[in-house]
């Protein structure tokens, strides 16, 4: 129970400050126990005749790594303490008042996004307005696309869904849509954007993504907290993977929902008030986001330098050196994400991940941060810098091997020696599966979330397969992160891809595994013949290794077909609870969805253009367009390129024209009101042929597919 003193400092954004050092010592010297341990025995094993250079390079990496698998260790089993006791003290959730006295605040919704499927992305939308509106507590929330689509067919189908939600759930002057001129920093630079121009109507914002859904109770709740707590500015949920079809999605659903609650369980014990924000699906104080939370340019040119592609941590850390609270609500139920459908997609965002947390390493040593933070933003590095040191770590262990050192040296295995090798190996594979095996206990401690799983027997077959699949693709996201790392030491940049968030039935094909995948399966066969040849017994112990690295064409493949994914549901297999019973939003985004799919797209001539035709042959879609831009006096010099543009459009079709051409010609109102006169009063000759078909086929295509009524 909580002292009043407790409970004060609860509400002020922080702990006990004598209780949070007694619990991060106990903590952090678990840590260095097991890693201490674990070091022991690996420097006996190797200091037989003196420590040789790679031995040396041997016993450093293996205690960073091992100190790394510690962390996660004590991580767990710390949760799993707090767990099984009902759970922390002192988290934020606990100064949540009743309902019936929240105070809310006014509040913006943010969804930035960028070439993002339109009906996923507005129906998300229509789902969670409907879901605050249900609330009766809508009157303190606006909700704001912001989008970067830099497509034509994106961009006039983000605004005709706009349109023609506001005119279905009655959200003019509640529900907003802006399309950025000049897409500036990403992610990061729109929502500054948006905080200069319409940050201080707000006190407080909610930052989506694309593919966020959040409840209407939820999202109440996380304002009710931050006017319950006036010292905190960020407070982070953790959204739940949802809508996997995928049998990679659903395998990493179930993992992150068997295994996180333990895991978040541990790291709220120890972060408290200096916890981390990832970017999405959490409510910010906007004021002093705006004053604190300015990202640095760091210095030097990408990919180190220039602007930070991970912005989300270093707001965190930049919100705690203000001051204020930044908290992980764990408990805040109704929070909801997709994950990528396939191993190659999920690899795709790591590739963008792994640059964006590698620049952190210039703010390890920045003024001000607090050490948590530092610690954040080094697990962060950790996440990737780790593959290419496991890596390095066994490609140094095969050299030792063939030159004659170790246990199995020339065949060689003396039995102390192998004792100790055999020890040190089962006390990490303990600490890599105790977690997971606590984790299994927790939910099988339940008997109504036992049965949201599928039963026991359908919750142990999925646990084992999951385990066993992780175990697969842990050699094959080593290869992806330390290939990850080694192009950005090396310089080499990332372009911001839209990622892809839903599944077909093909999955991935052949080629793109083989491209993806090929040099890890000759990495594979090379190491794995090579350490034959220098000792068989030694290639036994990699093949855990070696082997999925072989098959991973086919790995990849597999776990990329929607087919599969729905076979292993329809057997109770994979199952999360929020797939057993899911929430009322996530079941009418399904419906609506699966509406909106069945129509059929444009003809094939028209389909590459067909925004850019309806935004200059529809005098509605037109006109609407023309309302969102923004006037410029464009000068004489301007007007005429504008106009030659005009004329080549018209005469030679969207094919004369670049991408960027048609993209500044959308941009302008007097061209877009020019081109949709100048389309009708022209006489058919003086078109091209693709316009001629565009005028006797629009009427009959169907629009936007979210401009159909739905719930």
């Amino acid at each position: 129970m909580k002292t009043p003193a407790a409970q004060e400092l609860l509400l002020k954004g922080r702990m006990e400050p004598r209780r949070l050092a007694r619990r991060r010592f106990l903590f952090f010297t678990a840590i260095f126990a097991l890693t201490s341990v674990a070091a022991w025995f690996m420097a006996d094993l190797l200091w037989r005749d003196g420590l040789s250079g790679v031995e040396v390079a041997l016993l450093a990496i293996f205690v960073v790594l091992f100190a790394h698998v510690a962390t996660g260790f004590v991580t767990a089993v710390v949760g799993f303490y707090v767990v099984n006791r009902g759970g922390d003290s002192a988290r934020l959730a606990m100064t949540l008042p009743p309902e019936q006295d929240f105070t809310l605040a006014s509040t913006a919704i943010v969804m930035p996004v960028c070439n993002e499927d339109v009906s996923r992305v507005f129906e998300g939308l229509r789902v969670m307005y409907r879901s605050v509106q249900e609330t009766k507590r809508l009157e303190h929330f606006d909700f704001f696309v912001l989008s970067d689509s830099n497509q034509p067919n994106q961009w006039i189908q983000e605004e005709m869904a706009w349109l023609e939600l506001c005119k279905q759930v009655g959200g003019f002057g509640r529900i907003f849509y802006r399309k950025r001129r000049h897409s500036i920093n990403k992610k990061a630079g729109n929502l500054g954007d948006f905080l200069r121009r319409w940050g201080r109507r707000y006190r407080y914002m909610i930052v989506l993504d694309a593919d966020s859904i959040m409840t209407g109770r939820a999202l109440v709740q996380l304002v009710a907290l931050m006017e319950r707590n006036p010292q905190v500015g960020i407070i982070q949920t953790v959204p739940r993977l949802v809508n996997g079809e995928t049998l990679y999605a659903r395998l990493q659903a179930f993992a992150s929902r068997l295994h996180g609650e333990i895991f978040l369980a541990g790291l709220n014990y120890w972060q408290q008030h200096e916890g981390n924000y990832w970017g999405h699906n959490a409510v910010i104080r906007v004021q002093p986001f705006i004053d604190h939370c300015a990202l640095p340019e760091l210095p030097g040119s990408e990919p180190f330098g220039g602007r930070i592609l991970s912005h989300d941590f270093v707001e965190a850390a930049l919100m705690r050196k203000a001051g204020w609270g930044v908290w992980l609500a764990a408990d805040i139920e109704g929070s909801f994400e997709e994950g990528p459908p396939t191993l190659i997609d999920a690899a795709k965002r790591d590739r963008r991940w792994c640059q964006g947390n590698l620049q952190h390493t210039w703010l390890l040593t920045a003024r001000g941060f607090r050490p948590a933070n530092r610690l954040h933003l080094v697990m962060g590095v950790m996440g990737y810098v780790s593959s290419p040191l496991w890596l390095l770590f066994m490609v140094l262990g095969t050299v030792h091997i063939g030159v004659g050192g170790g246990a199995y040296g020339a065949g060689v295995a003396p039995g102390p020696e192998l004792a100790g090798a055999v020890a040190l190996f089962g006390f990490t594979l303990v600490m890599l599966f105790i977690p997971k095996l606590a984790a299994l206990a927790v939910a099988l401690g339940r008997r109504e979330e036992v049965a949201r799983y599928g039963g026991r027997l359908r919750l142990l077959v999925s646990f084992l397969f999951e385990i066993a699949v992780s175990t697969l693709l842990a050699p094959v996201n080593m290869l992806f992160h330390a290939k990850f790392v080694l192009f950005t030491l090396l310089g080499q940049g990332v372009t911001w891809l839209t990622q892809r968030r839903g599944a077909d039935d093909d999955g991935t094909d052949w080629r793109e595994a083989i491209l993806t995948h090929g040099g890890q399966t000759l990495f594979g066969l090379v190491w794995g013949v090579s350490a034959f040849v220098l000792s068989p017994s030694f290639a036994l112990w990699l093949l855990p290794v070696v082997v999925p690295l072989v098959f991973s064409i086919p790995l990849s493949i597999v776990l990329s077909k929607a087919g599969f994914g729905r076979a292993f549901r329809r057997h109770g297999l994979l199952l999360t609870p929020e797939e057993s019973a899911p929430p009322y939003e996530l079941r009418r985004l399904h419906q609506n969805l699966a509406e909106c799919y069945r129509h059929l797209p444009p003809l094939e001539p028209l389909r590459a253009d067909y925004g850019l035709l309806q935004a200059v042959l529809d005098p509605y879609v037109n006109a609407l367009h023309v309302s969102l831009l923004r006037q410029r006096r464009p000068t004489e010099e301007s007007r005429e390129w504008f106009a030659q543009l005009r004329a080549r459009l018209l005469r030679d079709g969207p094919g004369g024209c670049t991408p960027r051409e048609k993209m500044a010609l959308l941009l302008d109102a007097e061209s877009m009101m020019a081109l949709h006169r100048g389309l009708w009063d022209s006489r058919a000759e003086d078109l091209a042929d693709w316009w001629r078909l565009a005028m006797r086929q629009y009427n009959v295509l169907t629009v936007a597919p979210t401009t159909a009524l739905y719930r």
